[in-house]
């Protein structure tokens, strides 16, 4: 099982200029981004290795990014599968290169969102 204070406090560190702050939630990371958008680092506590990494924006271009590899049967033909990406869009779904290793998972994930918000 995670340990989401180790990822809170690298998030808050590492990208004090995107990440307003984070608060461990019951089974989450949440991420409160200087932006007004949220994302979420999940990890399950009954599957080892089952994962989300989500980043939610609203307002005048909402758009939904998400690493996750939960086998959803609509995504087979995804060349990573279980492994996916949702691109923007919850039905726009291509394969997803982010690593196995959390941390350096996370840190990829916090990339994506801060090169985006440039």
């Amino acid at each position: 099982m995670a340990d989401y204070a180790i990822f809170k406090r690298l998030i808050e560190i590492e990208y004090s200029e995107i990440v307003e702050f984070s608060s461990v939630l019951q089974d989450k990371l949440r991420i409160y981004l200087r932006d007004n958008s949220v994302a979420d680092i999940w990890f399950s506590k009954k599957i080892v290795g089952r994962y989300s990494f989500h980043w939610e924006r609203t307002g005048n271009n909402p758009k939904i990014f998400r690493h996750d590899n939960i086998p959803h049967p609509r995504w087979k033909g995804v060349a990573t599968f279980p492994k996916h990406f949702h691109n923007g869009l919850q039905d726009r779904v291509v394969e997803s290169s982010i690593s196995e290793d959390p941390i350096t998972a996370t840190r990829e994930f916090m990339d994506f969102i801060k090169k985006q918000m440039k």
